[in-house]
């Protein structure tokens, strides 16, 4: 049955592309406001609406994400031995030098009218799931002349709207994270230990004016929604604010302020999202349970979250800053309390050579916040610390390069915990290939 469907869905797809008015372009983005995969798309944030090309037919463009990791991280704890049936689940699993299954993800992107464009990227590969997957999909909506109102035109040259099942945006630390194939505007392997990202149903609607930026959004709240009525079921709503602009030539300086708030979910997973898997490869995990998202913190606020990131990001010549301020409060179904988690992250870049086709960094990163009681017992208040330093080259626009050291150290779990005095430490490389 599944070669069927597979040659059945080859088939249908191949008398589409013979019979249908579509452009295909791999290299060449033929839209507006679009964020490119490769080089291109570094230090692309929002993509601000343009109106420069003229539409004339559907364009439908394929793009891919590649990306292969060695990795040689070791990682020690000090935790008491705790035994079931004979086996201690606080002993770390023995790793070493090796390699990673690569991740791939496949890109859809097509102009479908005037102004109005559609993305979806399905997951080839990846560390969670063996099988392709979509990520999600959604309109980017910039025009809408089939209305035939002159005053919604107006409005919509500063008008953008987004809907659809999709990575939600909340935050700008998203738009340099990895995100399992697409790791090109990532300047590390690794991304931040509390790792803000999901994909909800909903929609954002954006306003841009002379660098000002303001969005609004709301969503289902769960990354997996169901028709299913129950009494705890409410709508998130998210919103940004700021400012994106060059104040010299070669001076450009952002500032944004992001809020998620989901008042009561069944299942809210604005930091456990990730279904792809963390790029530190079995650290801190034993041998009996491995997971996916290794040397991440997921603070469990899985029933009622608000969460406020601020991003301040300045470039000057090759030299850049970007940060992340970060404090979120909530609670998952079974606590009585919120708990408060919060993240500090800085990292400095600095590219050069012509295109700046080369770069070197450092990123520091901490979160410090209190643990999900266990057996009415409160959790402990733990802080874990990451460095990270590295660099990279790209060898071409679609290929990059880079490599990264990284030390992480996890304070004040229990003994019984198998992070307590836990570190792990080492170097990974990865290859990246992204159009």
């Amino acid at each position: 049955m599944k070669r069927f469907i597979l040659k059945t869905t080859f088939v249908a797809c191949t008398a589409v592309f013979m019979t249908a008015p579509v452009a295909l372009l791999a290299q060449q983005a033929p839209f507006d406001s679009f964020r490119a995969y490769d080089l291109g798309g570094l230090n692309v944030f929002e993509p601000v609406p343009t109106d420069t090309l003229p539409f004339d037919e559907v364009k439908v463009r394929f793009g891919v994400g590649f990306a292969q990791q060695l990795q040689a991280i070791s990682h020690t704890n000090k935790a008491a031995e705790r035994l079931v049936e004979g086996t201690d689940l606080n002993k770390l699993a023995d790793i070493g030098v090796g390699a990673n299954l690569a991740t791939a993800n496949l890109n859809l992107d097509a102009q479908l009218a005037d102004g109005i464009r559609l993305n979806l990227v399905t997951y080839l590969s990846s560390r969670h799931h063996s099988e392709a997957w979509v990520k999600g999909g959604y309109l980017q909506i910039e025009k809408l002349t089939m209305l035939n109102s002159a005053l919604i035109d107006r409005v919509m040259e500063n008008v953008m709207i987004k809907a659809g099942h999709m990575e939600i945006n909340y935050g700008d630390a998203h738009f340099r994270r990895t995100d399992n194939g697409a790791a090109m505007h990532n300047p590390f392997v690794g991304n931040l230990i509390m790792d803000a990202f999901t994909t909800e149903v909903g929609g954002e609607v954006y306003y841009f004016n002379n660098g000002f930026l303001a969005m609004a959004g709301i969503t289902t709240g769960e990354l997996n929604p169901s028709v299913i009525s129950k009494e705890d079921k409410s709508p998130a709503f998210l919103g940004k604010i700021g400012y994106d602009s060059y104040v010299a030539d070669d001076v450009r300086v952002r500032l944004t302020g992001s809020l998620y708030t989901a008042n009561s979910d069944s299942r809210n997973t604005l930091y456990g999202g990730d279904r792809t898997g963390s790029r530190y490869y079995n650290v801190m995990e034993n041998t009996v349970a491995p997971g996916f998202t290794s040397g991440r913190v997921n603070p469990g606020l899985t029933n009622k979250v608000t969460s406020i990131m601020v991003n301040p990001f300045v470039k000057v010549g090759g030299l850049e800053f970007f940060g992340v301020y970060e404090t979120t409060a909530g609670k998952a179904s079974a606590e009585v309390e919120d708990r408060r988690w919060n993240q500090l992250a800085g990292e400095v870049i600095y590219r050069f050579l012509e295109r700046e086709q080369l770069y070197i960094g450092a990123r520091y990163n901490t979160l410090n916040g209190q643990l999900a009681p266990a057996n009415g017992v409160a959790g402990n208040d733990v802080t874990i610390d990451r460095v990270q330093v590295g660099g990279g080259w790209f060898l071409t626009d679609n290929i990059l390069l880079k490599g990264e050291y990284v030390n992480q150290q996890y304070k004040g779990y229990a003994e019984t915990s198998i992070f307590h005095g836990g570190e792990f430490k080492g170097f990974v490389f990865e290859g990246v290939i992204a159009f």
